[in-house]
């Protein structure tokens, strides 16, 4: 009958049949929840930057996402309907919540910085929920009357289970929310956020890649309590934006890139495991994972550019390769890993192989 389907072969009774199963069913939760994503766009995308656009009604049809556009007028009047009252609560939250970096700015200055992520996070938020979005996706080209580029906010509201993406990237929102979804409840767990490859690590054997972005990482990811900073940011010529800082806890994940390949969708897992971070980075002010891609970098990164990988992911410790491919298999789309047991030639022929049958 062609219809997609998962088999676990063994006794109800087994506890890694059971296993299989429960894990399963955080597949089947994204399956399910998949049709009900809706993804506000502030503005249009990145200019010069097609691998963030894609084929949105294709996604409506195989995902049963909304994605919507907005223009960053509508949201910055949330904003800046805010009352000061509440501005400063949400402010008082955040020094109780958070370390603060002043790195010689005064006080008060620093706070009025703040004030402004408070704003952001309150107005986006209102409008999310009278319009009921689940994600949100932002563009520094366009931010009309918004003071500073959001940044604190965004980080807030991923944590509450909002995907995002930045420069217009709808994809990695939608699945940074899925993603959220499929991890709802799982005890101890280690958090899920959206991520860009910065730059490579490459000590001989010891090579890595430095995962970042301007200002929005999700705090569930962080390894210690996170500390805001406020920096000057030359993307979106606004005032320097609040951020949380903090690197990333160590342990075993995936990172997903959904890419539309013009006629059809590709989802593209790389399993890979994030790194302690010894190495201080005063000038890099922005929250940081370093990843190794599995097999290692010179392979993985080499079959993510075959595949057609993009910059933008959306990463989760605490789903696996399986769950993921799984879905994508629900969804009728193709899935390519890269872990551990590939080799160039052999991924050449399976994405060669794949054209064909897709």
């Amino acid at each position: 009958m062609g219809i997609e389907r998962k088999i676990i072969v063994g006794h109800w009774s087994d506890a890694n049949v059971q296993e299989r199963i429960a894990s399963w069913m955080r597949t089947a939760i994204g399956v399910m929840e998949s049709s009900h994503i809706r993804v506000l766009r502030i503005g249009d995308n990145m200019r010069d930057v097609a691998v963030t656009e894609g084929d949105k009604v294709e996604a409506e049809i195989k995902f049963g996402w909304e994605i919507d556009a907005y223009n960053v007028t509508d949201i910055a009047e949330y904003v800046d309907a805010v009352k000061k009252s509440e501005i400063n609560d949400l402010t008082d939250l955040y020094y109780e919540q958070y370390g603060v970096v002043l790195e010689g700015r005064k006080p008060a200055e620093f706070r009025k910085h703040v004030e402004v992520q408070a704003g952001i996070e309150i107005g986006f938020r209102r409008f999310l929920e009278e319009h009921n979005y689940h994600a949100i996706v932002t563009n520094f080209q366009m931010l009309g009357g918004l003071k500073q580029l959001p940044g604190l906010a965004i980080q807030r509201l991923m944590a509450e289970g909002y995907g995002f993406g930045a420069e217009g990237d709808w994809k990695t929102a939608a699945m940074v929310r899925l993603m959220k979804i499929m991890t709802t409840g799982i005890k101890n767990a280690k958090g899920t956020s959206f991520f860009e490859d910065y730059t490579y690590h490459l000590p001989a054997g010891n090579e890595a890649i430095l995962q970042s972005h301007m200002l929005e990482i999700c705090p569930t990811v962080a390894a210690e309590k996170p500390v805001m900073k406020v920096q000057f940011l030359s993307m979106g010529q606004r005032e320097d934006p609040a951020r949380l800082v903090f690197t990333s806890k160590p342990g075993r994940g995936v990172a997903c890139s959904l890419v539309d390949l013009g006629h059809r969708f590709r989802l593209i897992v790389n399993e890979v495991e994030c790194l302690p971070q010894d190495t201080p980075m005063p000038k890099l002010p922005v929250a940081t994972a370093l990843w190794k891609p599995m097999p290692n970098l010179i392979t993985g990164a080499e079959a993510w550019i075959l595949a057609g990988g993009a910059h933008h992911t959306a990463f989760s410790y605490d789903l696996t390769a399986e769950q993921m491919g799984d879905w994508a298999a629900a969804m009728g789309i193709e899935c390519v890993y890269i872990d551990e047991a590939t080799t160039i030639r052999n991924f050449r022929n399976e994405l060669r192989w794949n054209d064909a049958s897709f």
